[in-house]
């Protein structure tokens, strides 16, 4: 049985991230309207669009951390975040599994009741195998490469067992063999777990394989659905209100005239609207 699959059969079960008539804006400028959307257990959800259209807002709306313009959204299950990759330097002496416990115990202040090391150590352990860094979750994390370090960022958001998983961009400044790494990661552990997904990226082709529905965000509109069905020259250009070319060639998509379409949108931007992604 595939993810999808999966995922429909859980159709009754309660929606992980559910929003209602939804919207989002800054000063005059809609960036979408009456989004109603259901995310439900194992689903994996990717979040596409231009900068500018409210991605990573919708994320921190999920958080609590934006409010909504209009519309309500509900969360009905442990979140697990993993925000844009920021790159840590050498000299950082944070480790691996410092990190990592962080996303567990990181609210907790003082002396903990006894067993709660043991039971931390566990955890932590059992999150960097799960993402295959435990060969390294002694070393200071600004000593690990981009890979590395997003792969320790995934443990740490998976450490808490949730039930929803947000990325923020997970992919970027990573190379496409660590790219198709980080998603295997993801995948697998909603496969596994049930954990639905909400992955916003500019590259729908390292998660193609493995997506459920898409979320595209363009133009102050949005369009929800299968790749297939939302993918397409015509759903595009409704979107953008220009002329996008969708090509697949290889099992890849090529999105032609998407950033000029974009661009020009951007103009009409100010400096707080560009800013939310």
């Amino acid at each position: 049985m595939s993810a999808a699959e999966g995922a429909t059969e859980e159709a009754g079960a309660e929606p992980a991230l559910r929003l209602r008539g939804a919207a989002l804006g800054y000063g005059d400028r809609t960036l979408w309207n009456g989004l109603d959307l259901d995310v439900r257990p194992g689903e994996f959800l990717a979040v596409l669009g231009p900068n500018g259209t409210g991605k990573t807002s919708l994320l921190r709306a999920a958080l609590g951390l934006t409010r909504l313009s209009a519309g309500t959204v509900e969360v009905n299950a442990p979140v697990g975040y993993v925000p844009q990759q920021k790159t840590l330097q050498a000299g950082v002496p944070v480790r691996a599994r410092d990190l990592v416990r962080f996303g567990v115990d990181g609210h907790r202040w003082g002396i903990g009741r006894p067993g709660r090391g043991r039971e931390l150590r566990r955890r932590v352990d059992a999150a960097l195998a799960e993402v295959g860094a435990a060969e390294y979750a002694d070393i200071p994390v600004g000593m690990l490469s981009g890979g590395e370090q997003q792969r320790v960022r995934i443990a740490q958001a998976l450490a808490s067992d949730p039930g929803l998983l947000l990325c923020d961009e997970p992919l970027l400044s990573l190379d496409l063999r660590r790219q198709q790494e980080v998603t295997a990661l993801v995948d697998a552990r909603r496969r596994r777990r049930g954990t639905a997904v909400v992955f916003v990226t500019h590259e729908i082709n390292p998660v193609l394989g493995v997506v459920d529905r898409v979320l595209y965000l363009a133009g102050g509109r949005f369009r929800v659905g299968p790749p297939d069905e939302v993918l397409t020259s015509p759903v595009l250009s409704e979107l953008y209100g220009a002329r996008i070319e969708v090509v697949r060639a290889g099992g890849r998509v090529i999105v032609a005239g998407a950033e000029a379409a974009a661009a020009e949108d951007a103009h009409h931007l100010d400096d707080t609207v560009e800013v939310a992604h």
